[in-house]
């Protein structure tokens, strides 16, 4: 029997068969502005956060983006109360929570976390998980303040089920709901979606997108997917090594990344070392001019694959094509350049990539390349860097 029910859940779990709750349905919350001012945190010779500030208006959505290991969860912690920070301090509404003056119990903040396990109670029903958080209401309000989250997330008919006969995304859907019942002022989600089928993520990321922005809760999510920060982040918070490195919305990190980290995580590149010269960035693709503040030395010139333009041998820089890979309707086509030392990867049609063994010529998109000059600071552990507005370093921006 319990078989039977666990492959029912499976199959209900398409977004087809088992829709969600009617958009604008989710109860609202009054949305707390959150604020690290200058963060800290060691573990034993570790420091897994070191002078974080970051400040979250009410009721804006922010995405945590980095590596594994570059301090977001811990701050999530800090945030929610679970970890004290060694120094600095966290505020809600401009209220020291936690820090040297003040340290607010995680159930007295109105804090919600959503964590990446979904870590339900196996012994309650998907109510009791639910309703869990609402203990200072009475028993009935706390019931039916259950059951309207459950059929936001179109449950209803699960109230009475147990998590083990539920899938993965269905478990994610009540973990959601019992984050929103108790109307929390900040929502905390520890990579919600990680554990998730494919073919069911991009549906569960943006109906949950829908009842965060109903429920108008100021929200802090952790990731390290790019594309997933990009959908879901007013603004994105990139992070490495338990430091800042940028802040600012998807498109701005996109265009205008810091350093080359930065521009790494945003998009798949093409590095190539050139050499500064006399205001003039020498390449194998040619003379690009330098812009004013960069000085004579090395640096690298940062390609997307979309910018690399193949043409007739004799209009570009001469390059054979090496291998070719069908990814669908683009393909993906590594190229020998003259000049260049490794190989350069270009994203085309898939009807226009050349045979393996063409001959061909390369230019480069201007709008598609970036420049970095080499300054590595080893305290931050970041290869290289340029200005540190983000400010030219587009070579569209410093043509002529």
């Amino acid at each position: 029997m319990n078989q039977k029910k666990t492959d029912l859940a499976d199959a209900n779990d398409s977004p087809e068969l088992l829709p969600w709750g009617p958009r604008g349905t989710a109860a609202a919350t009054i949305a707390a502005g959150l604020s690290f001012n200058s963060i800290g945190k060691r573990f034993d010779n570790i420091q897994a956060v070191e002078n974080f500030s970051l400040t979250i208006k009410p009721g804006e959505i922010v995405c945590l983006l980095g590596p594994s290991g570059c301090g977001k969860t811990t701050l999530l912690r800090i945030a929610a109360g679970i970890e004290l920070p060694d120094e600095g301090a966290v505020l809600l509404n401009d209220r020291e929570v936690s820090g040297e003056n003040a340290f607010v119990p995680p159930e007295n903040r109105n804090v919600g976390l959503m964590f990446q396990d979904f870590a339900l109670f196996p012994h309650l029903s998907i109510l009791d998980n639910v309703a869990f958080g609402l203990k200072s209401l009475g028993k009935t309000e706390a019931v039916n303040e259950a059951k309207a989250a459950l059929r936001r997330v179109g449950l209803g008919q699960y109230a009475t089920s147990f998590p083990h006969l539920l899938s993965g995304g269905q478990q994610q859907r009540v973990a959601l709901a019992r984050a929103i019942a108790p109307r929390p002022g900040v929502l905390l989600m520890d990579e919600p979606f990680s554990g998730l089928d494919p073919r069911l993520r991009d549906t569960i990321r943006e109906e949950t997108l829908a009842i965060l922005r109903e429920t108008r809760a100021t929200c802090l999510i952790v990731t390290h997917h790019a594309e997933e920060a990009m959908r879901m982040g007013d603004r994105i918070a990139v992070m490495r090594n338990g430091r800042l490195v940028q802040v600012a919305t998807g498109e701005e990190l996109y265009r205008k990344p810091r350093n080359l980290f930065v521009a790494r995580m945003f998009s798949e590149i093409n590095e190539v070392p050139c050499e500064i010269r006399g205001q003039k960035l020498l390449t194998p693709f040619g003379e690009y001019p330098a812009g004013k503040n960069v000085s004579a030395g090395t640096g690298l010139l940062c390609v997307r694959h979309r910018g690399i333009l193949m043409v007739a041998p004799e209009q570009g820089t001469p390059g054979r094509v090496i291998a070719r890979k069908f990814l669908g309707d683009a393909a993906l086509v590594e190229l020998a350049v003259e000049g260049v030392e490794n190989a350069l990867f270009a994203r085309v049609r898939e009807r226009e990539a050349p045979e393996t063994g063409t001959e061909i010529g390369v230019n480069l998109d201007v709008n598609e390349v970036m420049f970095f000059q080499e300054n590595q600071d080893p305290r931050e552990n970041i290869d290289t860097d340029h200005q540190k507005d983000g400010s030219n370093n587009w070579l569209s921006d410093i043509q002529p």
